[in-house]
């Protein structure tokens, strides 16, 4: 029998393997569902429903949810908290609240409302549904709205980011799924042949010198790159690499560049 979680905290560390001194690989938002692979003493190996990442969560920072719930949040896009410093959920008949971070999922939300495991919550902030359509209108606000958030290895909030959670968050944000890491993201969409080509929304890869994939950030117009390095930053890109600003030298080696929205 298959078992199925839902994140009911504003935000919880995806760990490699199940210890707090492990290191974190991920986050999990609030609203995000799991396949629950394994239970290990107080931890649960998990799959996301969204990306298929896995790894290892305390089983105190979620709730099981029945096949049908999982089916029914996977079945249909569901409400992200928009772009805003601070929402929030309130539990209904508790005097309890969650903080809610942009981006996260608001589950089978109806006008303000919805519940988990019999429990009503009231979402206090703004949503919508996000629409890919709209992907190049709404990049560039998107992207920028976490300048200078910190660079945190495993981050995927504004408190903490890493590049290629900052790349799949602002993804999230416009409707457009891909995968967790660097790596996993440079398989996917089509290969764009010169930088010259490249268009906002685009994203460029570099690699170490073992020609490994380590790092990822989204082209802006005029090649301009925005990416997390030490924090969410703005530099220029060329054929050689990302030129860094605020130290005028190059301190990544470009690899290549993906399109995965038209």
């Amino acid at each position: 029998m298959k078992l199925y979680g839902l994140c009911n905290l504003a935000v919880v560390p995806l760990r490699i393997s199940p210890s707090h001194k492990s290191e974190m690989v991920s986050q999990v938002l609030f609203g995000e569902c799991f396949e629950i692979l394994d239970l290990r003493e107080s931890w649960a190996l998990i799959r996301l429903a969204y990306d298929q990442y896995e790894g290892w969560v305390d089983d105190k920072q979620f709730v099981q949810i029945s096949d049908e719930l999982f089916g029914r949040l996977n079945g249909d896009k569901q409400h992200l908290a928009d772009l805003s410093s601070h929402s929030f959920c309130l539990k209904l008949g508790k005097d309890e609240m969650v903080n809610i971070l942009p981006g996260t999922t608001i589950p089978l939300l109806d006008d303000t409302k919805f519940s988990i495991n019999n429990q009503d919550y009231l979402f206090v902030g703004d949503s919508s549904l996000p629409d890919a359509s709209k992907f190049h209108a709404q990049l560039e606000e998107t992207a920028q709205f976490y300048l200078n958030a910190p660079y945190l290895w495993g981050g995927r909030t504004f408190f903490g980011i890493d590049c290629s959670g900052f790349s799949q968050l602002v993804y999230k944000h416009l409707g457009v799924k891909i995968k967790r890491d660097a790596a996993q993201q440079a398989e996917e969409g089509r290969v764009v042949d010169f930088l010259q080509e490249a268009v906002p929304g685009d994203l460029a890869f570099f690699d170490n010198e073992h020609g490994k994939v380590t790092h990822v950030g989204i082209i802006l117009d005029d090649l301009d790159i925005i990416h997390a390095s030490g924090r969410v930053k703005v530099d220029r890109i060329d054929e050689q690499g990302i030129f860094c600003l605020d130290s005028q030298k190059y301190t990544h080696k470009l690899r290549i560049i993906k399109r995965i929205i038209e």
